[in-house]
């Protein structure tokens, strides 16, 4: 049974998705206060974090960036906000997904299962290649190794952290330099059809792998965009 930790400091809120989620058969526990939250992660196994941005102690913001420090599981992110910028500011630091409140309980159950179906299929594959292969596949674009079976990325030897949807994403663009993608190939690659959202992720995505693999981000050379065509990985 997967377990899902619900961080969420309004009872009414919190015992919905409780509810749903249980009905649904995921297991869950509630945790109200953000300064909590890690203690928490690091006594239990939980397969997925349902985070809210607006908590006592520290905020689903804060949380987020120190969950991505140690942890790959997925976060869905819950906001009361509609602004593109924290939806956006929440995805950079490291969530998979978000829904907007108020919410369709139905919805929130459908996402969770996504984002796990996502995550399992990463698994799985990583599992077959490390099947395979006796060492870690390697690929080099410069001074960037990226070992795909160990799923570790490394800039002038010093090892950067990637949460599951951008390495998969680095990988595959990766493993097929000198080639241009549409948004839409690489959501319908990367997140697939059964996927809740659109191919503007992509380009989230695509910053955030930016800011950890360019010397400048704002003029890249390795990830670079193609206008009006999509992205390119120049090796």
């Amino acid at each position: 049974m997967k377990k899902i930790l619900i961080v969420e400091d309004d009872e009414d809120i919190s015992m919905i998705e409780e509810a749903y989620l249980q009905s649904a058969g995921f297991q869950t526990e509630i945790v109200t206060d953000g300064n909590l939250v890690m203690g928490e992660l690091h006594n239990s196994q939980y397969d997925l974090i349902l985070l809210d941005l607006m908590l006592p102690g520290k905020n689903g913001y804060e949380l987020c960036r120190e969950i991505r420090k140690e942890y790959t599981i997925p976060v869905l992110m819950v906001t009361a906000r509609t602004e593109s910028l924290d939806k956006i500011r929440g995805l950079s630091l490291g969530a998979d997904d978000y829904i907007s409140k108020p919410f369709d309980p139905a919805e929130l159950v459908a996402r969770v299962n996504a984002n796990l179906r996502q995550y399992e299929r990463i698994r799985e594959n990583l599992q077959k290649e490390e099947q395979t292969q006796k060492e870690p596949e390697e690929i080099t674009v410069g001074d960037l190794r990226i070992l795909v079976n160990s799923w570790k990325v490394y800039k002038n030897g010093e090892e950067i952290r990637f949460p599951n949807k951008e390495f998969e994403l680095l990988k595959f663009l990766a493993s097929n330099p000198n080639i241009v993608f549409s948004k839409e190939q690489l959501f319908e690659k990367i997140w697939g059809y059964d996927y809740v959202g659109d191919s503007a992720t992509v380009m989230v995505h695509i910053n955030r792998i930016r800011e950890k693999i360019e010397e400048d981000s704002k003029n890249p050379k390795i990830l670079e965009t193609v206008w009006g065509a999509g992205y390119r990985l120049n090796k």
